[in-house]
């Protein structure tokens, strides 16, 4: 399969200008899977909810899963992007997943960052791997690679390859996808986000460095810390199906879940 992420920077508020940026980008592309940013279409630093709540959308209905459905039937690849998704008077962060044959999944950030707690609902939606071709999806968000049994989860379901739409700020998160891909013997596509926000006296400096690493931990791809790139790689997905790292130890059958706590 060929994978790959797009790292670019929202302007924050103007959801019009990004769905034009990312369907003149999309439309260029090869490629089997490609994945964008968490909030690609409006931004992050919102001064409030009632100030997000305009860019907010439903989901299959709203204009950013309409565009993407579109592009991606008409070149033929899947793609996860991050928005603001509305549910009745809720706002969650959540990401799409949709294919060229049209379906839809929905994924709502589980574990919120910071303010995002004054903002967003946490997400409610299981964890669970996607059939796409003859592989397996799965989706988690940003802060959400912070919590090993996310990750862990949607391996277990059978995703071989990760998709982690991001706006990552903190400095180790680069570290932390590589071991997440590691522990769970999966790819992980982290496409994370560039560019700088400011509201008032608040501000934000996103670090980019996407990247997509192998089972064993390899780094595939890598993009610089403040431009904006598309990286598109060739992988066989289904090393991500053997999950012995030595001829005695698998990482799935050796666990020892009789000894792990459980509250």
């Amino acid at each position: 399969m060929r994978i790959g992420f797009y790292q670019f920077a929202p302007i924050l508020g103007n959801k019009v200008a990004n769905l034009e940026k990312i369907e003149r980008t999309l439309n260029t592309l090869n490629t089997d899977l490609i994945v964008l940013p968490e909030l690609a279409t409006t931004g992050y630093l919102f001064k409030s909810r009632a100030a997000l709540m305009p860019l907010a959308e439903k989901i299959p209905d709203g204009e950013t899963t309409q565009l993407l459905l579109k592009i991606a039937k008409k070149k033929n690849f899947a793609i996860v992007c991050g928005l603001v998704e509305k549910e009745n008077n809720n706002l969650y962060n959540s990401a799409v997943l949709v294919t060229p044959q049209g379906k839809v999944y929905t994924y709502r950030k589980a574990h919120l960052f910071f303010e995002e707690k004054l903002i967003f609902k946490p997400g409610n939606i299981r964890y669970r791997a996607v059939k796409y071709k003859n592989t397996k999806l799965g989706i988690i968000i940003c802060f959400d690679y912070m919590f090993p049994e996310a990750t862990r989860s949607l391996a277990l379901d059978g995703a071989e390859i990760i998709c982690h739409p991001s706006n990552l700020i903190l400095p180790f998160g680069e570290r932390v996808t590589i071991s997440r891909a590691i522990e769970n013997r999966v790819f992980f596509i982290m496409a994370n986000r560039v560019g700088f926000e400011k509201i008032g006296k608040k501000q934000v400096q996103f670090w980019g460095r996407s990247q997509i690493i192998s089972p064993t931990g390899e780094i595939l791809a890598k993009a610089g810390a403040d431009n904006e790139e598309v990286q598109v790689v060739n992988v066989y997905h289904k090393l991500a199906s053997n999950k012995n790292v030595t001829k005695y130890n698998n990482i799935f059958k050796d666990r020892r879940v009789d000894l792990y706590y459980q509250d």
